[in-house]
């Protein structure tokens, strides 16, 4: 959502200000008097700054005519690059705030709008950081082919001792300053957004339904110790205080008491057989009247 608001305000603020700038130089030549004074020289340049195609006429003092002179230097790829990025940016978001308003159910259908979306995001983090960079490059050799001093340098009359050159007027590069540090917030801004695109496609969640294999282990882990918690919490072991004794001495009781009432069975019956196969034939022995007054009682079986 913070995308879709800030990156169109953004992406035009980055191409209008780079593609509409319009600078302008004024210089002056003095002849010392061999030509009439204080001649001053107009020098304009702009969007796509092809700089050597940019010309302007300088008076030659010692005949009386004038000399056609060229800037120097080619920075329309990376002034071209730049603002197509920021239209192309500014395209793309409009038409993603129509689908996240109107077609949010066919942007989520079968996860090929998140995945575009995302791939897209990628694609234009990565071109705006590399034309942002181009484009602070290529300003900063624009500020210095048009430097007074370099253009001054450029005139034959302005190259002489005797003769006075000066500039009246230098281009203002706040604007085009401005544009470079949109680039770059723009770049910040799409890169920004690659985690919560992200979000929206099947990859994050088919990682959310399926637990990665570091999960898994520390599962199995936690499962083992809690076993193994169990088994030794079974063991009698006086270390665990009086509530394990009483339990413990609950079931002795227990269980005497079952002998007990088993003796006392085993009393009022004189004798029993047990039928018990071996070798294949049955056999039956007689039980002497022996019982134990303490203890289980143990059948011995006489050979």
């Amino acid at each position: 959502m913070c995308m879709v608001i800030f990156a169109p305000i953004f992406a035009i603020c980055a191409f209008a200000t780079c593609g509409g700038y319009h600078g302008h130089l004024q210089v002056k030549v003095d002849c010392a008097g061999r030509r009439p004074n204080n001649l001053s020289i107009n020098i304009d340049f702009g969007y796509p700054f092809r700089l050597q195609q940019v010309h302007f006429k300088a008076p030659m003092c010692e005949a009386k005519r004038e000399e056609i002179v060229f800037l120097s230097g080619d920075f329309s790829a990376a002034a071209q690059l730049f603002v197509t990025v920021g239209v192309s940016a500014f395209l793309y978001s409009l038409l993603a705030t129509v689908v996240y308003v109107f077609y949010q159910n066919k942007y989520l259908k079968n996860n090929r709008g998140p995945l575009v979306d995302f791939l897209v995001t990628i694609t234009f983090s990565l071109t705006w950081l590399l034309s942002s960079c181009c484009w602070a490059k290529s300003l900063t050799d624009i500020k210095t082919a048009t430097h007074p001093t370099e253009v001054l340098l450029l005139i034959s009359a302005c190259r002489e001792k005797e003769y006075k050159c000066a500039a009246t007027q230098e281009p203002f590069w706040s604007r085009l300053n401005t544009s470079a540090v949109f680039g770059f917030v723009n770049a910040i801004l799409w890169s920004g957004n690659i985690w919560f695109v992200f979000k929206e496609t099947d990859w994050y969640k088919t990682g959310q339904r399926f637990p990665s294999r570091t999960s898994s282990r520390k599962r199995s882990s936690e499962m083992r110790e809690r076993l193994y918690s169990e088994s030794s919490f079974e063991q009698p072991d006086d270390s665990f205080g009086p509530f394990r004794q009483d339990s413990i001495t609950e079931s002795r009781g227990d269980f005497d008491k079952q002998v007990q009432r088993q003796a006392s069975i085993n009393q009022s019956q004189v004798s029993f057989s047990l039928p018990e196969t071996y070798l294949g034939k049955t056999m039956i022995y007689e039980k002497q009247n022996k019982i134990a007054s303490q203890g289980p009682v143990i059948f011995v079986n006489e050979m």
